[in-house]
């Protein structure tokens, strides 16, 4: 894996765009996954930033999503469908038909899960996926398991995942304890990883990330045999190393 230790978030999210808007206009039809939670949040806005000033063209962009609770109305401001369009979405000219998500009001998600595997494989691969690692270790909603599953899937979300999604909630009740999320063979098969760490609340997962070991009781190790991944982290998120 590539360690570029930033100083501070606003430089990690400045590099993440320049990394995005380049493959961008390298491939203007490029396939991506993107996350969600707060850590990518500032990279959207520069994203926006550079669409409103600069003209960044996201036409032919096509976007899948890594994850999304369950159940959960689209219509929800804590839904990963809201958080999407609020933040990145309905601020640049990407095309309705060419964004993706797991759809946390399905009848049925297992079918959900199916059908969207079966999508991601028909799209023929992701050029580029943005990642996002929990305190827990987990990226998407891999949880740590004695088993991490492939495809995507429906999942139960851990105590911690809930208490640390709760700052979001108005109660914790609030907080679905379910998720749909790709699984840990289906985040592999990108070309590349973005994976975008900040905080000195995650320098404990990063010293894990890094110690050579890799363990389903840290999902985010598995990252280590992947031959393309990029590491941007600040100087708080790497203060263990």
């Amino acid at each position: 894996m590539k360690r570029i230790i930033c100083k501070n978030y606003d430089e990690v999210s400045l590099l993440g765009t320049d990394i995005l808007a380049k493959q961008i206009k390298q491939n203007p039809k490029i396939k991506m996954v993107l996350a969600t939670g707060s850590t990518p949040v500032g990279m959207y806005k520069k994203l926006v930033e550079m669409h409103k000033k600069n003209g960044l063209n996201f036409s032919g962009v096509r976007t899948f999503n890594l994850d999304e609770y369950y159940p959960i109305k689209k219509s929800n401001d804590q839904s990963y469908d809201f958080f999407m369009r609020d933040n990145l979405f309905s601020h640049i000219n990407i095309k309705p038909e060419n964004i993706h998500l797991p759809n946390g009001e399905s009848a049925d998600p297992e079918k959900e899960c199916a059908d969207y595997e079966k999508m991601l494989a028909q799209a023929g691969g992701v050029d580029i996926q943005v990642l996002g690692i929990g305190v827990n270790g987990h990226i998407g909603f891999n949880e740590p398991e004695n088993e991490l599953k492939l495809a995507t899937h429906l999942t139960n979300l851990t105590k911690n995942t809930i208490e640390v999604n709760s700052r979001f909630f108005k109660n914790i009740k609030d907080v679905p304890t379910k998720a749909l999320t790709m699984g840990m063979g289906t985040i592999m098969k990108a070309k590349s990883i973005l994976l975008l760490i900040s905080g000195e609340n995650k320098a404990p997962v990063v010293k894990k990330l890094f110690s050579g070991v890799v363990t389903t009781d840290v999902p985010a190790s598995f990252l280590n045999f992947h031959n393309d991944v990029t590491v941007i982290l600040d100087e708080r998120a790497a203060s263990l190393l």
